[in-house]
């Protein structure tokens, strides 16, 4: 961003509260994923990734839900911060949406993939098998704000 479009995103603390509910958002979305799988073990009885080969059952059985997981709850939590944004716009709303994607990314490339735990996987893991699912889960960090920002438009207009 430069400095004309920072100004259209919003003041420093627009865009610094902006990061602080995109990064609740982003651990409470993960959270719920991992509960998801954990829940898939132990209480269904699905295989874990330590019982191989992949990520195991409990895992993959998620997957469907994370780009809903992720449409809710960073609607929720963007609809926290938007309402707290002066001069709101769909742009800003946008915005909001393409920064908290692209962070996603780089965040989900470093710590899914690059860096290397118990529950990492490889990018073809990631990137190729996690489709359309990972897709869908950036789009739905994308849209959320906008999703927000016409909830706010309609609530005003009441």
């Amino acid at each position: 961003m430069n400095k004309k479009s920072l100004r259209e995103f919003g003041t420093g603390k627009d865009i610094g509260m902006s990061l602080l509910w995109y990064a609740v958002s982003y651990v409470v979305v993960t959270w719920v994923g991992i509960g998801h799988t954990i829940f898939n073990i132990l209480v269904l009885g699905m295989s874990s990734m330590a019982e191989g080969p992949g990520l195991g059952q409990g895992y993959e059985m998620t997957k469907p839900w994370h780009p809903l997981y992720n449409i809710i709850l960073f609607t929720l939590f963007g609809l926290l911060y938007l309402r707290k944004v002066n001069g709101l716009t769909l742009k800003k709303a946008m915005a909001t949406g393409a920064l908290w994607a692209g962070i996603s990314i780089v965040i989900d490339l470093v710590g899914w993939v690059l860096i290397k735990h118990p529950w990492s996987l490889t990018f073809k893991q990631f990137y190729v098998d996690y489709q359309p699912w990972i897709t869908l889960v950036y789009l739905a960090m994308f849209i959320a704000p906008v999703i927000g920002f016409f909830i706010l438009s309609r609530r005003k207009k009441i």
